[in-house]
C-alpha cells in the first residue's frame, strides 16, 4: 500500500465549512486516519494516530464515563477526540474537557449540522494532498541526485545534494572508518559517536549491502553499506523523519553504489591480462595479484538441473565446466551465499601457489 503521510490537526481545524473548534489540548497532533465509534470502549478497534469521532452515546446511556473513556482512547494511541454536539448533547461536557486535559488528548468540538462523514472526507482529502506533496518532494530530490551524479566530480556532488535535501549531514566512510567525502552541517559529538557506531556495525556485517539506524537528540541516523566490494559505507544524519526523506536517502545509496563500484571494463581488461600472462608462461603466484589480494578460497558448485544458469557466488572469477560443475575463486573470508538447488563445497584459504590443492579440497568437500 502506498505510504500516506499524516496531516496536522491544525490543518483540519482550518478547513472551511466544517465548524471545528479546539476546546482542549493543542493543534500540533498528527492524524493518521479517522474513525467513528459510539462504543463504551473503542480501544480494541484503534490502531493509533486516529481522530476518533463520537457523539457521547455511551455517556448518555451510562455505559462509561468521560474519564474512563478518555483514558482508554489515550491508551490506544489516538491522536485526538472529536465530539459532535446534538442530538445527544447540546454542548461538550465539562467532564470530557477536563479528562482530555488530564490525559493530554486534544478535543475538537464538531458543530451541529456537520456530519462526521464530512470530517472524515476532509481528513482523507488532506492526506491525499500531503501524499502528492511528498511524491513531488521525492521526484524533485531524485532529479537533483541524478543531476549531481552527472557532474564531473559526482561523488561529492551527490553527497552535497542529499545533505541539502535531508537538511543534515552525508558522509561516505572508508572500510577503516575514516571520512572518504562529506557534506552538510557538522555533527554534534554525540551524533558523530552514534553514527560512527552504526558505520562500524554495518561495516562488520557478513553480507553487504546492509543498513542500520538509530536516533539521538531528535536526529535520525542511518548507515548504508554500499554493495560495491570496496567496503564503503554511507552515513546520514537528519532531523526529518518522513517517508520522502527515506526514499531520497535510498536513491543516494544506489547512486553512490554505482559511482564507487569498480568499472566493469577495467576488471575485464585486468582478467584478460592475467590470462595472457599465464598462456605466455607466467607462474600463478605472479599473475594472482592482478586478480585481487591473496589468499583465495576455491568453491565448487553442482546442481540446478540441465540448462540452469551458474549460481551467483559473489565473484567474477567463475568457470562453468561442461559436466555442470561450477568453480569460482573468492577472496578468503568471504563465504559463498546459499543458492537454491545447488550444492557447494569450499576449500580453506590458499596462497596462489596452492590453488591446485585447494581445488582438489573443494571437490572433495562437494
Amino acid at each position: 500500500m502506498p505510504f500516506a503521510p499524516p496531516v496536522r490537526l491544525a490543518d483540519l481545524l482550518a478547513s472551511e465549512g466544517l465548524g471545528l473548534r479546539l476546546v482542549a489540548g493543542g493543534p500540533g497532533a498528527d492524524l493518521h486516519g479517522v474513525h467513528t465509534s459510539e462504543m463504551a470502549d473503542p480501544f480494541p478497534y484503534l490502531l493509533g494516530g486516529e481522530l476518533l469521532l463520537t457523539a457521547g452515546v455511551p455517556f448518555q446511556l451510562g455505559q462509561t464515563g468521560p474519564e474512563r473513556f478518555v483514558a482508554r482512547v489515550a491508551e490506544a494511541g489516538a491522536a485526538a477526540l472529536g465530539f459532535g454536539v446534538t442530538p445527544v448533547y447540546d454542548t461538550v461536557p465539562d467532564a470530557l474537557v477536563a479528562a482530555c486535559e488530564r490525559h493530554g488528548l486534544p478535543l475538537v468540538e464538531v458543530e451541529p449540522g456537520t456530519p462526521f462523514a464530512a470530517v472524515a472526507r476532509a481528513v482523507w482529502r488532506l492526506m491525499t494532498e500531503a501524499r502528492h506533496h511528498e511524491l513531488r518532494r521525492v521526484a524533485d530530490g531524485q532529479r537533483a541526485l541524478a543531476a549531481a551524479a552527472a557532474r564531473p566530480d559526482p561523488v561529492p556532488a551527490v553527497l552535497h545534494a542529499v545533505a541539502v535535501r535531508l537538511e543534515g549531514r552525508a558522509v561516505l566512510y572508508t572500510p577503516e572508518g575514516g571520512e572518504y567525502a562529506a557534506d552538510g552541517r557538522e555533527l554534534t559529538p554525540d551524533e558523530d559517536a552514534a553514527l560512527t557506531r552504526l558505520v562500524r556495525r554495518v561495516a562488520g556485517a557478513a553480507r553487504r549491502p546492509s543498513s542500520a539506524a538509530d536516533s539521538t537528540g531528535g536526529t535520525r541516523l542511518v548507515a548504508y553499506g554500499l554493495g560495491t566490494g570496496r567496503g564503503l559505507t554511507l552515513g546520514l544524519a537528519t532531523a526529518r523523519r518522513d517517508e520522502a526523506v527515506q526514499r531520497i536517502a535510498e536513491t543516494a545509496m544506489v547512486l553512490l553504489s554505482l559511482l564507487t563500484a569498480p568499472h566493469q571494463g577495467a576488471d575485464e581488461a585486468t582478467r584478460s591480462a592475467a590470462l595472457v600472462r599465464l598462456l605466455l608462461g607466467a607462474a600463478p603466484e605472479d599473475v594472482a595479484p592482478l586478480l585481487g589480494e591473496a589468499p583465495w578460497t576455491v568453491v565448487h558448485a553442482r546442481g540446478g538441473g540441465p540448462g540452469a544458469p551458474p549460481p551467483a557466488l559473489g565473484s567474477p572469477l567463475v568457470d562453468a565446466a561442461a559436466d555442470g560443475t561450477v568453480r569460482a575463486l573468492l577472496p578468503a573470508g568471504r563465504e559463498p551465499a546459499p543458492y537454491p538447488g545447488w550444492s557447494l563445497g569450499a576449500s580453506g584459504p590458499a596462497a596462489p601457489g596452492d590453488l591446485a590443492a585447494a581445488d582438489a579440497q573443494a571437490a572433495r568437500a562437494l
